[in-house]
């Protein structure tokens, strides 16, 4: 029997609960299994019902539609297999026992779906089925002939080779897997114990075979484990949380707050779908017996402390005789440069989350400990929910924006084009941080964005730009990541589906030149509702910061000295003025002409064409965009600011700021639950001498990486890269295709 007792809520508490000890879930034993107080109920049906009044949750019509769906779609492929078995001439009886087997995961397959979301589903078929030719050429045939279809786009080079397209209105993302078997059957169940290869793999018809199991992957290649294992995580994901329901409502209340918080994209190098869930899934096991309103808070209270690159993991890694590669910095290179790993609990264990970058994790940790503010003051009834869950004013937040203009001929083109562009931008943050040593600051964000006024189909994406805080360079220097931006769009234009009429710009402007287009009425707010969005965001910023016992009133006198020695210690900033930014994306449209010369710098020429040049340094003119002056100016933003991880070097010293859980010893050592976990996982952090220290900071690590596998870091350019004291600069650029 374990004796634990509630946390405080911001009313009258229960008295202490008594829980039996059953079978712990996960690698370390729970931090807390204290059950809600009164008003943690109280708060946890105030959560729900915040849920369903903001449309989380999907009609019964809409449920019904996506089982018609799948269905049709299961029927569909069904009848694809048997056609490819008759022409292959196979025997009648191998073509009416020839069967494949649509499958479910993500979102769906884990019950937290919402109105409007895709459904990532899963084909499997024998083994002389093939991906290549026989799923991506002859059943999108058979689905570009069919009329519940549109918006089909086949994506074979993937990392999981995908077919995407809407059935009857409802998105599919629709993967292929072939298994060593001849016949698939079409009744699966989870198997009680393991099945050798020699009684299931030598046997042409086997009545029941579970996907979930590992033999199901034996004589696969590695895009087919990938495709495989969607459904094996959602699986495995169910099983080790300890309240399904609650997991579920914790996880749908948490992918809402990230996509409001601009941190749900996995593409673009934040977190998706199935890294929120395994977050998620941590902290029910760390907290078994609390509500999703318990569970959310705790969420935000344990990941504000996480040190990270630590790995979150579910249960232990465990290899296998089949010999695939798993999650392990000790014995593969390329896993030491995975700064925020998410280990995924079916095997081949991997890292789900190895898109995010230095900036990209400087963000979501600002995001954390925002929300973890927030809940504080939940907790003590002095916010609603609905606080939480305030949008992230992206184009408030920095002075400097890169704007990634995507044009097609048509809005198929579009379709196929942005996609293609959408998932190289992480590559360009990556670029930008490795020619800068990480200087240059990257804020990518997730919307895309579309100019209605333009007679082509046109998107854009727009990433946020600063100095890294407390860095300064020496005076004279400058920013210049034009041959970075040369060198990505150059990938960019590698794309083998190209067609006449798809365009790419990037373009450097600064918030006083962004196009109206990406404010949600059209127009830009005015200084005073500015300034409230930006105080809100502050005291966040500076709640996380600021000691237990600190009041609004010495965190204001604060700020006061700070700005009081600002103005005493440094001369005004000035901005260099520059001409205003032509509002056109077509070559076409332009009325000026820029050359870019790369030893020369920008050159704005006043000519009143009717194309733009640019002149690489090659002398080649290229098609692009005329656009300001050639240096503009590049300071600190008043949006989200990276912290000094030193605060959080050790969480003995993180102390309850609002006393909410009388439990704050057994529930905040997180040293002890992250010794646990490094143990648990076999001391994956310290595998060799020159292996990354887990428990180091994340600052620390890099010096290793750099230096000692220096072949899985792209060869930096050649370009000059510089930055200037008080007065950063980024040299203007615009590329077009």
């Amino acid at each position: 029997m374990v004796v634990s007792d509630a946390p405080n809520g911001g009313g009258s508490s229960s008295p202490p609960l008594v829980v039996e000890q059953t079978n712990t879930l996960g690698i370390t034993k729970p931090i807390s299994l204290a059950g809600p107080t009164d008003a943690d109920l109280h708060r946890n049906a105030e959560l729900e019902k915040f849920l369903l009044d903001s449309g989380l949750y999907e009609s019964n019509e809409e449920a019904a539609t996506r089982r018609e769906v799948l269905q049709r779609l299961d029927q569909t492929v069904k009848s694809w297999v048997k056609q490819l078995t008759r022409q292959r001439g196979y025997t009648d009886q191998m073509v009416e026992d020839a069967n494949a087997v649509i499958f479910t995961f993500g979102s769906y397959r884990l019950g937290v779906h919402g109105p409007g979301a895709d459904i990532d589903t899963l084909c499997v078929g024998p083994s002389y089925v093939n991906r290549e030719e026989d799923f991506f050429i002859i059943l999108h045939n058979i689905l570009a002939e069919m009329e519940e279809v549109t918006e089909l786009q086949p994506v074979p080079d993937a990392h999981v080779p995908v077919m995407k397209f809407k059935f009857q209105g409802i998105s599919i993302d629709l993967l292929y897997a072939s298994i060593s078997l001849l016949v698939v059957p079409e009744n699966l169940f989870f198997l009680s114990s393991w099945l050798t290869f020699d009684i299931v793999f030598k046997l042409i018809y086997v009545q029941d075979l579970d996907i979930s199991h590992g033999s199901v992957l034996y004589d696969v290649d590695e895009p087919t484990v990938r495709s495989l294992n969607g459904c094996r995580v959602a699986d495995q994901i169910l099983k080790l949380v300890p309240n399904v329901e609650h997991f579920r409502t914790t996880l749908r209340c948490l992918k809402f707050w990230a996509k409001r918080r601009g941190v749900y994209s996995n593409v673009t190098g934040f977190l998706g779908g199935v890294n929120w869930a395994l977050l998620v899934a941590r902290i029910c096991q760390l907290y078994p017996n609390a509500i999703p309103s318990m569970l959310v808070s705790r969420f935000f209270r344990v990941y504000t402390q996480w040190r990270w690159p630590n790995p979150v993991m579910l249960c232990t890694i465990e290899e296998n005789e089949l010999g695939f590669p798993v999650w392990d910095p000790r014995r593969n290179p390329r896993d030491r440069y995975h700064i925020m790993p998410i280990i995924t609990p079916a095997y081949p264990c991997m890292n789900s989350s190895y898109n995010v970058s230095a900036s990209t994790l400087r963000v979501m940790k600002e995001q954390f400990r925002y929300g973890n503010k927030i809940c504080d003051e939940i907790e003590l009834s002095k916010a609603q929910w609905s606080a939480l869950f305030q949008p992230y004013f992206f184009f408030e937040a920095y002075k400097n924006y890169l704007q990634v203009d995507i044009l097609a001929a048509d809005t198929d083109d579009l379709l196929a084009w942005k996609g293609w562009v959408e998932s190289r931008l992480r590559q360009l943050t990556l670029k930008i941080e490795r020619d800068t040593n990480g200087m240059l600051q990257c804020h990518p964000y997730p919307h895309e964005y579309a100019d209605t006024s333009r007679h082509c189909a046109h998107s854009a994406f727009f990433m946020g730009l600063q100095r890294k805080e407390g860095e300064k360079g020496q005076e004279g220097q400058q920013f210049d990541i034009r041959g970075t931006v040369d060198e990505f769009r150059q990938e960019i234009n590698m794309y083998m589906y190209w067609k006449p009429g798809m365009e790419i710009f990037v373009s450097h402007v600064r918030r006083k030149q962004l196009p109206l287009f990406v404010f949600p009425d059209g127009y830009k707010r005015n200084r005073m509702s500015r300034h409230i969005s930006h105080s809100a965001e502050k005291m966040g910023e500076d709640a996380a910061k600021s000691n237990l016992g600190s009041s609004e009133r010495s965190v204001k006198r604060k700020n006061d000295h700070e700005m009081l020695d600002e103005k005493l210690g440094k001369p005004e900033k000035r901005a260099s003025i520059s001409p205003q930014r032509l509002v056109c994306v077509s070559p076409e449209s332009c009325s000026s002409q820029m050359s870019i010369d790369g030893t020369k710098g920008v050159r704005l020429a006043k000519n009143a064409g009717t194309k733009c040049e640019i002149k690489s340094s090659n002398g080649l003119l290229e098609n692009g965009i005329s656009t300001e002056g050639a240096y503009v100016h590049l300071s600190e933003t008043g949006g989200v600011h990276p912290k000094n991880d030193s605060q959080n070097s050790r969480c003995s010293e993180v102390q309850n700021e609002n006393g909410v859980d009388r439990n704050k010893a057994g529930e905040m050592d997180l040293d002890c639950l992250e010794s646990a976990e490094t143990a648990s996982s076999k001391s994956l952090s310290n595998c060799k001498e020159s292996a990354v220290d887990m428990d180091q900071r994340l600052d620390n690590t890099h010096n290793f990486q750099r230096t000692e596998y220096s072949d899985y870091v792209p060869t930096a350019s050649s370009q000059a890269l510089n930055c200037e004291e008080d007065e950063f600069e980024l040299n203007h650029m615009t590329f077009g295709r």
